[in-house]
């Protein structure tokens, strides 16, 4: 074995997992005096509106949230700031009370200094009332401070508004800021918008709805529009600290979630943002000034002001439905490398070349005599596969555990909120299924190596095995390749299976093309950088209810990342 290997798959794996870490701590909080998106002062206004219980149950202080935004919106210049008021909605019934109130959506307009009937708006979207009451886990009844969900939507729409507003000369298009109310009871407020007073949509052209799920971690752009193309161009093009994967829209879709975007994206052009981390501060008083993050408010203004800033002084967008499209993008975010955006048509050429080129090397192994046969590589994709569904039935076994030992009630594949110890859960079940993983594959290598070559030392013993490396990673890539495929055909999106596809089939070609191992690790790197983010996101979004799905994803990189690490660190002729 080179002693360097070692070192430098080392390095690899720490390098990759600090540089994903640093998705989440980039971009770094700005001070109050900062000429730019300042997130200090965006913790000035959320000090303000989280300070006190503000749901439907408390309509008194729900009312000074109110009119602290409708002077906030006065002070920065507003043309108009109107109040659309709704009442006796009646809103969910549960074990505690049975809510009726008013509800009362703030609308403000800015518009540009030539504006005309016909000016398009950018619309922000953002609900100014917290969470009603919601019993936890061997605890009382819990009121949401409304600090993250929704002081950050709040705090961040007033920030960035604030930042236009400097170049108001310069404005093509108007910006509108919509607050609502009763968004945690239903969406109550916007529904009663579209419903009673659709005309302050008509010259929509662009949305931006702003969320928090959970006070910390990255802003994902975690959901857009049908007709998607047009928008992730301004996205992939004007935005900073890209975080987003096309999935997430796919995956939200059969989720019991909603946002006030939800009721109009089929209509309007948008983008919905939120953090996702952490579950436990969600709708619970954890939600409160203390555990806000200046990070992830940062980051939410480096996305969403650059974005802002390009609509509203590029006359491309004069026209209202300049956005509308009938085309979807498929994209994602890969740590380091940055957005990948495709359309459809690119995204399934760039699907059959890799397949081909998966096609091509397996040939090659074959012709070389690597792989003895495509019998035995089916059969090991066909025991991963059934390994992985076992994988996925212990996780789930795992987080009913978890959630029984909590208190919490378990919801298969669902959110489980509760269990305060969950994440550490998840990232010692993943843990402990790479040791497992490790464990049991040099066990069986060093099985079939002895029944090869009856010896450990023989020099049989190093081609044999070369030949369980090669077959163990063409298994599992073959299994990766069908599965790809099926969704590619079921959902368009496959991006799971086909980064670490792709990631080995290209290292192995460029391997027999120059005789060179360090594409070996190059390819594990750029598989960690996606597994790390990618797991992360689907962990956050999905909860420890999940943690089954999480754990076979992670078996299926890890019997990817394992034979291969093994191929580069075994002394073999090319």
């Amino acid at each position: 074995m080179n002693k360097i290997r070692p070192i430098i798959l080392t390095l690899v794996v720490v390098a990759a997992g600090l540089l994903a870490y640093g998705l989440w701590t980039l971009p770094s909080p700005k001070p109050a005096d900062y000429e730019g998106f300042s997130s200090a002062r965006v913790v000035e206004d959320i000090a303000v509106i989280s300070k006190e219980h503000h749901s439907v149950a408390h309509p008194e202080e729900r009312a000074k949230v109110r009119e602290y935004l409708v002077e906030r919106l006065q002070g920065l210049g507003a043309d108009t700031v109107k109040l659309y008021g709704y009442d006796s909605l009646v809103g969910p019934k549960n074990r505690h009370v049975v809510y009726t109130f008013d509800a009362d959506n703030i609308l403000a307009e800015f518009a540009p200094e030539n504006a005309s009937e016909n000016t398009p708006y950018l619309m922000f979207v953002a609900h100014y009332d917290s969470r009603y009451s919601q019993p936890m886990p061997k605890q009382d009844t819990v009121w949401s401070y409304g600090a993250a969900d929704d002081g950050y939507g709040v705090g961040v729409t007033l920030e960035t508004v604030s930042q236009l507003l400097k170049h108001r000369a310069d404005w093509k298009q108007g910006v509108k800021v919509l607050f609502t109310d009763a968004e945690e009871v239903g969406m109550y407020g916007m529904t009663a918008q579209w419903e009673n007073n659709k005309e302050v949509f008509d010259n929509v052209g662009l949305m931006v709805n702003i969320e928090a799920r959970g006070p910390w971690g990255p802003a994902l752009l975690f959901e857009t529009c049908p007709g998607n193309e047009k928008i992730m161009d301004l996205y992939a093009d004007a935005s900073k600290y890209h975080y987003t994967y096309s999935l997430t829209t796919v995956v939200y879709t059969f989720m019991p979630n909603f946002t006030d975007f939800t009721i109009v994206k089929d209509y309007i052009p948008g983008m919905n943002f939120s953090t996702i981390t952490d579950v436990n501060h969600y709708h619970t008083d954890k939600d409160n000034f203390s555990n806000i993050s200046e990070k992830s408010i940062q980051h939410y203004g480096e996305q969403i002001l650059p974005i802002a800033q390009e609509y509203v002084t590029n006359a491309e967008y004069a026209d209202k439905d300049y956005f509308r499209s009938e085309k979807d993008t498929v994209n994602f975010t890969v740590p380091v490398l940055g957005l990948f955006n495709f359309s459809k048509t690119v995204y399934m050429v760039i699907n059959i070349v890799v397949f081909l080129l998966f096609l091509l090397v397996f040939g090659l192994e074959k012709v070389r005599g690597r792989l003895k046969s495509a019998a035995g590589v089916f059969k090991v994709s066909m025991v991963l596969l059934g390994t992985a569904i076992g994988v996925l039935l212990v996780g789930e076994l795992a987080a009913y555990v978890c959630a029984a030992i909590a208190g919490a009630k378990f919801n298969l594949f669902g959110i489980v909120q509760g269990v305060q110890f969950d994440n550490w859960a998840m990232i010692v079940l993943v843990a402990i299924l790479f040791a497992c993983c490790v464990s049991v594959y040099m066990a069986l290598r060093k099985k079939a190596v002895r029944a090869a070559s009856g010896s450990m030392r023989s020099s049989a013993s190093k081609a044999a095995v070369s030949h369980y490396a090669y077959k163990n990673l063409y298994g599992a890539l073959a299994l990766l390749f069908i599965l790809s495929a099926v969704l590619l055909f079921v959902l368009g999106e496959n991006l799971m299976f086909f980064i670490p596809l792709t990631c080995a089939a290209v290292a192995m070609i460029m391997y027999h093309i120059t005789g060179l191992k360090l594409w070996l690790p190059a390819a594990l790197f750029v598989i960690l950088l996606h597994a790390f983010s990618f797991l992360y996101a689907l962990s956050m979004a999905l909860t420890i209810g999940a943690v089954g799905a999480v754990m076979m994803l992670a078996f299926l990189d890890f019997m990817v990342l394992i034979p291969m690490a093994d191929l580069y660190l075994i002394q073999t002729k090319k």
